[in-house]
């Protein structure tokens, strides 16, 4: 693998946990309370189902956005 190659990757990596980290807290904080009577699986489906549409369609593309801004390609 080119180092270039592996420098994307790597920054990837760094973008989402950058992005997933703050997320994850912040809908745990929140739907604690609403899903605590839920088995686990259960909460963790509806977790993922608000996280990844999230991720995908409204944080990273900001994300991605601003760091190649400031950063380059």
């Amino acid at each position: 693998m080119s180092q270039l190659i592996r420098q994307k990757h790597i920054r990837g990596a760094f973008l989402t946990w950058i992005a997933i980290w703050p997320l994850i807290t912040a809908l745990l904080l929140i739907g604690e309370p609403l899903l605590a009577a839920l088995p686990l699986p259960l909460r963790t489906l509806v977790l993922t189902a608000v996280l990844v549409p999230l991720m995908s369609f409204v944080v990273m593309p900001r994300l991605i956005a601003w760091a190649d801004a400031r950063l380059g390609n």
